[in-house]
């Protein structure tokens, strides 16, 4: 008896086809019956696609909305609505695992960028500081009377008549002394000329 009913029904019931075409014309009941005969097979679509069922369910809502928005779309000379329906569901579910994919790839080229930054960091601030001490020690090298026009020409920017003002000294014994110890730092630093 149950079987006969649930036959008598389904003769009741307009076709789907019809309920989309009704639907389209802003029938909310049409469009009840569209969805309560398409969730069912929209969702088992997109949960084999997707395999997520957060994003199956997500996903079937948008289906079946757009369903709804677009329903002036569906032709039926041009093909059934479930396969109308079912050929949206399956667009959208691609285009979910497509945009699922790009946005691992992208998480996964900025973790690889944020791992590799550090370390250059880190390298270079090593670099930095032996290049330095090299620089220290080659300037302690220096007779104090040349390191002492150095510092003040490099470190204290000074110009060789100011250093020569500071020094008390006459402006031709402070380039000498200038060279001499820029000749010697450029030895020391293994520098070519």
């Amino acid at each position: 008896m149950h079987s006969v009913d649930s036959g008598e029904d389904v003769r009741r019931q307009p076709d789907l086809d019809q309920l989309m075409v009704s639907a389209a014309d802003g029938n909310r009941d049409a469009f009840a019956k569209v969805y309560d005969t398409v969730a069912g097979p929209v969702m088992g679509l997109v949960r084999r696609i997707l395999r997520d069922s957060a994003q199956s369910e997500e996903v079937t809502q948008d289906v079946l909305l757009e369903v709804w928005r677009t329903s002036k779309r569906f032709r039926p000379e041009r093909g059934s609505a479930m396969t109308w329906i079912m050929t949206l569901a399956h667009r959208r579910a691609v285009d979910r695992v497509r945009a699922s994919q790009a946005s691992q790839d992208r998480e996964r080229r900025a973790a690889a960028l944020s791992s590799e930054t550090p370390f250059d960091e880190v390298s270079e601030q090593v670099e930095t500081r032996m290049e330095w001490q090299r620089v220290r020690r080659c300037v302690h090298a220096l007779t104090d009377i040349q390191r002492e026009s150095v510092v003040l020409a490099y470190y204290g920017g000074l110009t060789y008549k100011e250093i020569a003002r500071s020094l008390s000294l006459p402006l031709g014994t402070v380039k000498t002394r200038l060279r001499d110890g820029m000749l010697r730092l450029r030895d020391c630093l293994g520098v070519k000329a």
